[in-house]
């Protein structure tokens, strides 16, 4: 049994810095959506995608046209060409930098497998319950590849505050700054958007809580490090996974370019604050979603904690308090703090 558990744990941790070896790595970057990105939504003329779609229409984003099996030819929310398939949509001239997937957890994989073969840049899904052997389906598919990036397959949403929305973010807690978000928790990413939205936000990336999702923590983190237009940092954490740990062996990395040359300020090039969740929780139970469970051979919430304290990451208590620590770490930096868009 424990050469079983060795092997298991031997084994995620080898998908999980897959990424950091194979083509898909170059992918990170498809995560810079904005207002200029051309978005395409499969499932179009679903029930839950039309009011999300509207949501993400009102605030900005840019969609420019629907896939919706057999309702090819017809017009939706505000005469937007469907068409059958992915390909078709291309096939029609019209330029796709990004797609929200709004398909039903059976049919997920499939829908996302097919963005990834017309080589979308950026594919966002928010399907609650894909079966982890469709999950391998999408990993296979992903990882043999170089110009499909995906966030999900339960992703709670992607939001670019400045006029790009996918999935079901909520739109109250976003404003336009400096800070960027990844959690894997939709809940704590939408309740760090909200401490943080005095400040804004740059992105706010749900990653998703399945066994094997498209966009790890540490990937994200990356984008994030690179990312211009992002000046803070928040990662959400949980129990289950080693994506924490991840994170702790990127940024305890004396050659890390990500760590702040001696002399400079700050442990980081960029502040972190951190949070991790489920410090309550015993072992064997889920909490809140698939991913989030602590066996034992995962970290606890506590040690996870711990790790990422110990490689200077400021902590907070609750995740109500990232923006008092964001903006408190933004001064030690020497930043420009913004003025509150509240």
């Amino acid at each position: 049994m424990g050469l079983l558990k060795s092997f298991a744990a031997t084994s995620r941790r080898g998908l999980a810095t897959s990424a950091t070896r194979s083509s898909y790595a170059d992918t990170i970057g498809n995560l810079a959506a904005g207002p200029h990105s051309n978005v395409i939504v499969q499932g179009f003329t679903g029930k839950a995608s039309t009011v999300h779609t509207q949501i993400s229409l009102d605030m900005g984003t840019n969609v420019v046209a629907g896939v919706s099996p057999s309702k090819g030819g017809t017009k939706h929310l505000g005469g937007r060409p469907v068409f059958n398939s992915v390909q078709e949509v291309l096939d029609a001239g019209i330029k796709v930098d990004a797609t929200s997937v709004f398909v039903p957890p059976a049919l997920a994989a499939d829908a996302i497998i097919e963005a990834i073969r017309a080589e979308i840049p950026l594919i966002v899904s928010v399907a609650e319950g894909v079966p982890v052997k469709d999950q391998f389906r999408v990993m296979e598919a992903l990882h043999s590849q170089d110009k499909s990036r995906l966030v999900g397959a339960n992703s709670p949403g992607y939001c670019n505050p400045r006029g790009c929305r996918m999935g079901i973010s909520p739109m109250i807690t976003a404003a336009p700054g400096p800070v960027g978000i990844a959690s894997r928790s939709g809940t704590l990413s939408y309740e760090a958007a909200y401490a943080t939205k005095p400040l804004g936000q740059s992105y706010i990336l749900g990653l998703g809580g399945d066994f094997y999702p498209g966009t790890r923590t540490v990937e994200a983190l990356e984008f994030l490090m690179n990312d211009p237009e992002t000046h803070a940092i928040v990662l959400a954490g949980e129990i289950g996974g080693t994506m924490e740990e991840e994170v702790y062996a990127l940024l305890s990395d004396p050659n890390s370019k990500y760590r702040q040359p001696k002399g400079g300020k700050g442990t980081f090039t960029k502040p972190i604050v951190g949070f991790i969740a489920g410090l309550n929780t015993p072992p064997g139970q889920m909490f809140g979603h698939a991913g989030a469970i602590w066996r034992d051979d995962t970290s606890s919430a506590l040690e996870k904690r711990q790790m990422w304290t110990e490689v200077g990451i400021r902590m907070a208590d609750a995740i109500a308090d990232v923006g008092k620590l964001v903006r408190e770490e933004m001064s030690s930096y020497g930043l420009e703090i913004p003025k509150s868009t509240a």
